[in-house]
């Protein structure tokens, strides 16, 4: 069986599944020893070994220069087509997710909001995220036959439920009715793209969500919008990490830890002072405190090619 086929369903046991950890602590993803490549440049390693660990109910943001692989780490958690992992682990809820297609890791309770949302033309937001609500009510492997998402009375939201749940998040995200019928992102400003994210992540209430520069091309009114919608939603049960290259985000959205990725790994990590840090000195003190030389690379070191056996997705 190929492991990204694998059928197995949240809770069910994992033993017999290739790449299960039974002692992984379902509350946690464990990201260890994480190398990644582009599929169109296997020599030209981006990540070079990430070693993290985010729990529920923490929030920790990823800092690093613009090409450090922020993005990259982003992506392939997700399991983006354009990027290879050629050695590590991401375990989550006794899973290697990195053996899961896309969508099962989202059923899992993964999410990802995009830095450069992309626009639909032709399907509505309202449609979008109904559809997007009844794949992850449906659970890893979607095959009970019993479930027909299309059937309230069948496992599916009924519309009277989606319409009430999707004002009342909109109403969290400054969003009218209206918003709801317009084409996914087509049209939309920076802000609204962003808040159409937001508005996802509140629909689907993922347990694990990577919000990829939710800053990038926000202006200060947009930005405390954004930055407030994901504050409403932070729980124990949810984990967050957070990528950004400015520290103007954290001063919304408080982390936990912060991480600084330069030459393909995490080179220092601490609180909410080392953010301010950067702002204050820039990167060149702590690549230097980490063995790097102020202007090193952002990525690692090419690397050479991996065997076949060595590829995990």
């Amino acid at each position: 069986m190929n492991p990204t086929d694998t059928a197995v369903l949240p809770g069910d046991p994992v033993t017999d599944v290739p790449g299960s950890a039974m002692t992984t602590d379902d509350r946690e993803l464990v990201i260890s020893d994480l190398h990644v490549v582009p599929i169109g440049q296997p020599d030209r390693e981006i990540l070079a070994g990430i070693d993290l660990v985010v729990r529920k109910g923490e929030v920790h943001a990823i800092m690093g220069r613009n090409g450090s692989g922020k993005t990259t780490l982003a992506y392939a958690l997700m399991g983006h087509p354009a990027y290879q992992v050629t050695h590590g682990q991401a375990m989550w809820k006794g899973l290697d997710v990195l053996k899961l297609s896309p969508d099962k890791r989202a059923r899992l309770g993964l999410f990802l909001a995009f830095q450069y949302p992309t626009a639909i033309p032709g399907l509505s937001v309202a449609s979008f995220l109904r559809t997007a609500l009844n794949a992850r009510r449906r659970g890893l492997t979607g095959g009970d036959s019993d479930f027909d998402p299309s059937d309230p009375t069948r496992g599916g939201i009924s519309m009277g439920d989606f319409r009430r749940l999707i004002r009342e998040k909109m109403a969290l995200l400054r969003l009218d009715d209206a918003f709801a019928a317009r084409y996914v992102n087509e049209g939309f400003s920076g802000g609204e793209k962003k808040r159409l994210e937001m508005l996802q992540m509140a629909i689907l209430q993922p347990e694990f969500a990577v919000l990829d520069e939710t800053d990038s091309g926000l202006d200060i009114d947009a930005l405390r919008i954004v930055a407030e919608g994901v504050n409403a939603q932070l729980s124990p049960d949810l984990g967050i990490l957070l990528i950004t290259h400015y520290q103007r985000l954290l001063n919304y959205i408080t982390p936990d830890f912060v991480h600084v990725l330069a030459a393909g790994r995490i080179v220092a990590s601490g609180g909410r002072d080392l953010a301010l840090r950067l702002e204050q000195e820039g990167y060149g003190p702590i690549l230097r405190e980490a063995g790097l030389p102020a202007s090193a690379s952002d990525e690692a070191e090419p690397a050479e090619p991996a065997e076949e056996s060595e590829v995990h997705a």
